[in-house]
């Protein structure tokens, strides 16, 4: 069994304007980190391009088509005052969306213990039909639908550990008894959303709000009280938006993590997976701005998830 590694170099492509902090950039030092020696086994996949209507597993048809129309033949589009996108973004997305299901079918078939997805722009602020967050489309809930509703699972659990909170994966998911959907984030902070009260219709959503300042005991002791509840759920897959800017030197929040925090929560998940779904994790980038910072927890939450699934 491997972990396989999907990208493409249409991520690279997404451009934003100078200054932005989702930029190429990012990208650019995950594939710096992960081309070390240590992760030589890494099971390397170019991510498909998903057909459109993949799209419409969450989001509206009239969104779909306002994104498609929105793509600029040069320059920038402006969606929201964080949002933007280039001539190249909307296959980027696509791309996105393609690589998370095609992770799926690998980990569901068994041709992958599990799989990290290293694709923009990220997509956990993206709600039904709305662009935010530097978001297009709900990657992740999108392929939380696609696990349901096209390989016929039962219950699926999306962990969600980016600093600011998953509203766009929330809002998606909602009214989906089939998904629990667990989200660790800085409060107060970007978005604004992510109460402890925010449950879901079904009672299958779970925040866990944590406080600025606060570092890795706090963080491990949230998710220590809410693994369980996922284990009771009896999740078949397990999606992870995966993002890094819990860490110390991030410049867009204000937790504490560092590098081992992102190996804990890690193997957590794994411990999780391998208890109720055979060890079936596929993780997907979400944020991450300060470079080096970034690089070296994904290096580590990559190197966790070849551990585990070797």
């Amino acid at each position: 069994m491997t972990t396989q590694f999907h990208t493409h170099p249409a991520a690279l492509q997404h451009v934003t304007p100078t200054g932005h902090p989702e930029r190429v950039e990012r990208l650019e030092a995950i594939y710096a980190a992960l081309r070390a020696d240590a992760f030589a086994a890494l099971d390397r996949r170019t991510a498909p391009e998903a057909d459109a209507e993949e799209v419409l597993r969450c989001h509206t048809p009239a969104y779909l088509d306002l994104i498609r129309k929105a793509s600029p033949g040069t320059g920038w589009a402006k969606l929201d005052p964080d949002t933007f996108m280039a001539p190249n973004s909307f296959e980027a997305a696509l791309r996105a969306v393609g690589a998370a299901e095609a992770a799926v079918d690998a980990v569901l078939s068994g041709a992958a213990a599990n799989a990290f997805v290293a694709m923009r722009p990220p997509g956990h602020h993206a709600e039904r039909a709305r662009a935010m967050g530097f978001c297009l489309f709900g990657t992740v809930a999108i392929a939380a639908k696609y696990a349901l509703d096209h390989h016929g699972l039962s219950r699926v659990a999306v962990l969600d550990f980016d600093v600011h909170h998953g509203n766009g994966t929330q809002d998606l998911l909602w009214d989906e008894p089939r998904a629990m959907f667990v989200s660790s984030h800085q409060m107060p902070l970007y978005p604004g959303s992510g109460a402890a009260d925010e449950t879901g219709a079904h009672g299958q959503i779970v925040n866990l709000p944590l406080g600025p300042g606060s570092g890795g005991h706090e963080m491990r002791v949230a998710w220590e009280a809410a693994l369980p509840r996922v284990a009771a759920f009896r999740p078949e897959l397990i999606l992870v938006s995966a993002g890094f800017d819990a860490h110390r030197d991030d410049p867009l929040a204000g937790l504490n993590w560092t590098e081992a925090d992102f190996a804990w929560i890690t193997h957590a998940i794994c411990d999780l997976a391998e208890e109720t779904c055979a060890g079936r994790v596929v993780s997907s980038l979400e944020g991450g701005y300060d470079l080096d910072a970034l690089g070296a927890s994904v290096a580590q939450h990559v190197k966790v998830l070849m551990e585990r699934g070797a």
